[in-house]
């Protein structure tokens, strides 16, 4: 055979030789898409063997992440996205609607809950049933629930057209307790009308709601005439006709009342706008009276010698005093247990109506009084929150004046449970025992529902959540996807 054919053999040889080794080493998918050459299957033959003494990426230095690794989260990142959850959640139109609703209805639960437990021992002294106490504070709850639904219901014109009649038929009321026969004391109050059997009302708390409502009409025709820039619109008759109640009710001898009362004329003279001028002229006025009137009474000299007292004093006058003081201080963190309060057994007076905040901490610790005074502090500022965001003068002027009645009852109450406030004898809001306080406390928390109802934002929130406009809303909102698509 010729040089020049034996070589061109050996070359042909020599590609079928390549191609084959190119067949085996190439995989399926990858093998009629390569062209055969030396070139590119040498380096298709390289790559498809496994690498030996190849050497491994290095990891970044320093611990650090790989370029498909999401970065780490910095500090603090998850609690400012609680807190900014939380803000909004805060911010939404319906907070004020629920925080009311809930607070004032979990008050008056649990002070069903504690009235029952704190009153056991006083109805059995009065050779009454355990439950004699409770169950007409259940019925007053019962009532005072329709209230507080009726109110929440009425529209605002409805509410000021109630102002009127409600401050007349109060005034009335009040100047019966005065009339001998009809009206009846109660521990040295001359503020309660018998009704018969065991049942008696006290004018006095309805005059608080009627103050708000009637002083908030006022107050609120006076601004759209434009006139509680003169000093003598915004004084008269809002400030006579407060202090003619103020002196109805000193005639029984109640001044735990007549403080809070006052303290109702002072909100609504602030949120009117009233110049410090005057504003201090009524306070310093209102503070007059109430020195002589806590001057010329020994027994109210005394209840003001008993704050911070320790010991119950010459002929026992702290007593109540102090013995709030021991239930608290033996309450702990979380108590002795429901029904296990040992005060309630003779030695703490008045424990279910004034004192019912001292069986609470004797009974549910601090841990109970801490979520009281919680629920308490949601009501207060859900109350302003209505009364600053809304534009209509009246519900701003009855929502504060309401959030300063719940308030400064409250901080009376448990200030003088604690020892730092005079004994003033009101009861706590929602919670202690006494129809005539609950009925018109409970219309006032509907009251502060249906203001909130009537934000235009809460509104169109509490319209979206009725079932038939969610469901139009979803079916509008779900877009027709094409047969056979997942």
């Amino acid at each position: 055979m010729p040089a020049d054919e034996s070589s061109a053999a050996r070359g042909a040889d020599g590609s079928r030789a390549r191609a084959a080794i190119s067949r085996a080493l190439t995989p399926p998918l990858l093998a009629g898409a390569l062209p055969a050459g030396p070139g590119p299957l040498a380096g298709l033959a390289l790559r498809s063997r496994p690498a030996t003494g190849s050497r491994r990426p290095h990891a970044p230095s320093g611990g650090g992440r790989g370029a498909g690794t999401p970065p780490r989260p910095r500090r603090g990142a998850g609690v400012r996205r609680t807190y900014e959850r939380a803000r909004r959640a805060w911010d939404r139109p319906l907070t004020a609607y629920y925080l009311i609703l809930g607070a004032g209805l979990l008050i008056t639960v649990l002070g069903l809950v504690m009235v029952y437990s704190a009153s056991m021992i006083k109805a059995l002294e009065l050779s009454r049933p355990s439950t004699y106490f409770f169950r007409k504070q259940f019925i007053a709850a019962v009532i005072g629930a329709g209230l507080m639904l009726l109110a929440s219901r009425m529209p605002v014109k409805l509410h000021r057209a109630l102002a009127y009649p409600l401050l007349a038929g109060t005034v009335f009321l009040m100047v019966l307790v005065q009339v001998p026969g009809i009206g009846m004391s109660v521990n040295g109050n001359q503020n309660w009308i018998y009704l018969g059997g065991p049942f008696q009302l006290q004018p006095s708390e309805f005059g608080k709601l009627a103050l708000i409502l009637w002083g908030a009409d006022l107050l609120a025709r006076k601004q759209d005439k434009r006139l509680l820039a003169q000093w003598k619109h915004m004084l008269v008759p809002l400030v006579p006709v407060a202090f003619m109640l103020l002196g109805l009710i000193m005639l029984g001898g109640d001044m735990g009342t007549a403080i809070i009362l006052t303290a109702i004329l002072f909100g609504l003279l602030w949120l009117a706008g009233a110049p410090t001028r005057l504003f201090a002229g009524v306070l310093a006025f209102a503070g007059l009276i109430g020195f002589l009137l806590i001057k010329t009474s020994p027994n109210r000299m005394s209840r003001l010698g008993c704050i911070g007292a320790s010991e119950p004093g010459p002929g026992d006058s702290c007593w109540q005093a102090v013995h709030g003081i021991y239930a608290l201080a033996s309450g702990g963190w979380f108590g002795s247990g429901l029904g296990a309060s040992v005060e309630k057994w003779g030695q703490l007076p008045e424990p279910h109506t004034d004192f019912i905040f001292a069986i609470t901490g004797e009974e549910l610790g601090l841990a109970g009084t801490l979520s009281v005074l919680a629920l308490f502090a949601a009501l207060g500022y859900a109350g302003i929150r209505v009364a600053g965001r809304t534009e209509d003068p009246f519900v701003r002027y009855a929502a504060g004046g309401v959030t300063t009645w719940i308030t400064a009852q409250a901080v009376i109450n448990i200030g003088a449970v604690l020892g730092l406030l005079p004994i003033a004898g009101v009861p706590l809001p929602l919670f202690s025992y006494g129809g005539s306080a609950l009925l018109p406390t409970m219309f006032a928390v509907g009251l502060m529902i249906a203001f909130a109802r009537e934000d235009p934002a809460a509104r169109a929130a509490l319209a979206m959540r009725r079932p038939g406009v969610r469901w139009k809303t979803m079916r509008r909102r779900v877009t027709k996807r094409p047969s056979g698509e997942r």
